[in-house]
């Protein structure tokens, strides 16, 4: 015997609609460490130093 299609109850509704808003912070989230870091390693130099350092100097 098959049971019949009820509708989503209320609560589940409710956390649904949570579940999609707190996936959307995360992605937010994911997004905004990935641009800095996409923008803190295409400020590098060639060797891997931030813009304005200077190499050390080897004794």
């Amino acid at each position: 015997m098959v049971a019949p299609i009820r509708p989503d109850h209320e609560l589940h509704q409710r956390r649904r609609s949570r579940n999609m808003g707190l996936g959307a912070v995360l992605l937010a989230f994911a997004i905004l460490i990935f641009g800095l870091t996409v923008v803190k390693v295409s400020r590098q130099t060639a060797d891997g130093q931030p813009p304005g350092m200077t190499a050390p100097v080897s004794p």
